[in-house]
């Protein structure tokens, strides 16, 4: 893994911060930094991510990339379509989940963009996909992007707030708010802030199962991403400060909450697309401790991306048409 290549340019940084002057309430004000568009045609915090690993993936001579994700994952289709502009196929082992509208979009996207999918009806048969794809050359993408260098793309996240907070765009967050899915963007953003000398806390709130795994996947990126950086850099090892919530769950990945549908609604009137599967739970607990008051700045880091779709569908398969072995993974 080649730690320091240069990116690949993705996206248009910095992402601003705001203030949400509608949800803050004395003696909490609420901000957000807007991962939503890093990029015009497909933002959120994946762009961050495949900066580092398409990087890594051209310069190892790459002529396939093989994932894992959700059938209706982000990861997949930000991989895709940005892959997709280096003239790099895509290949994906999908594992269900809930069927929603916002799901089969993501598919059907995935598809259209000519990705080659693979059904696995478990994450241990998915395992058995992947190896075999890798046997036969494909550069493997874990789950959400969430490797070292996936992490490191949130350390360089974590610098750009520190000097946001440094040039007076926002007084630095006692906490921030972020979605634990597979790791890689708490993880990183723990690790950045701490080798900064912020004393911002990361509260990851947890939408993924099982949370206890992913939770030690969260700690164990932040330590190595920490520790690579302290090492580039001649420095100790920061101590990590980064707490889980995993409250905010429910049902399980993919399952909508009350809390979340009450945090979507919230925020459509502020100004900002969430979605139920991740943002929506990682709002929820941000709005709750607004309103606990225990914080004086708390920051929500938005990583959904909220692009339009149109470009992506435009050639996809209708739903009608998507494979019986797909159609199985809609839980």
């Amino acid at each position: 893994m080649v730690l320091d290549e240069p990116r690949i340019r993705l996206g248009t940084f910095p992402t601003a911060v705001e203030r949400i002057d509608a949800l803050s309430r004395a003696p909490t004000s609420l901000w957000v930094k807007r991962d939503d568009v890093t990029n015009a045609d497909y933002g959120g915090n994946k762009v961050r991510k495949l900066e580092r690993i398409l990087a890594d993936a051209r310069s190892r001579g790459a002529r396939r990339i093989v994932t894992i994700g959700a059938v209706g994952s982000h990861h997949v289709l930000a991989t895709a379509i940005f892959a997709r502009r280096l003239g790099i196929p895509v290949e994906a082992v999908l594992v269900p989940q809930p069927g929603t509208p916002h799901v089969i979009e993501n598919v059907r996207a995935d598809l259209g963009l000519g990705v080659r999918v693979f059904p696995a009806s478990s994450f241990p048969l998915a395992a058995l996909r992947l190896v075999e794809r890798v046997a036969r050359g494909a550069y493997y993408v874990p789950v959400g992007g969430s490797n070292l260098l996936g992490a490191l793309a949130y350390v360089d996240a974590a610098r750009e707030l520190a000097s946001q907070v440094h040039t007076g765009e926002l007084p630095e967050p006692d906490a921030v708010v972020v979605t634990l899915g597979s790791g890689g963007t708490a993880g990183g953003l723990a690790a950045g802030f701490a080798l900064e000398g912020l004393r911002t806390r990361v509260v990851a709130v947890t939408v993924s199962d099982p949370a206890s795994g992913i939770a030690r996947r969260g700690h164990a990126l932040a330590k190595a991403a920490a520790r690579h950086e302290a090492t580039r850099l001649g420095r100790p090892v920061p101590r990590i400060r980064m707490e889980v919530d995993a409250s905010y769950l429910g049902a399980g990945y993919g399952h909508p909450t009350e809390a979340g549908r009450h945090a979507l609604a919230v925020a459509a009137r502020a100004g900002l697309t969430l979605d139920l599967t991740y943002t929506a739970k990682t709002f929820a607990a941000a709005l709750d401790r607004v309103d606990r008051g225990t914080e004086r700045n708390l920051l929500f880091w938005h990583t959904l991306s909220r692009a339009p779709m149109d470009a992506w569908l435009a050639h996809a398969p209708l739903e009608s048409d998507l494979s019986p072995s797909i159609r199985a993974l809609f839980k």
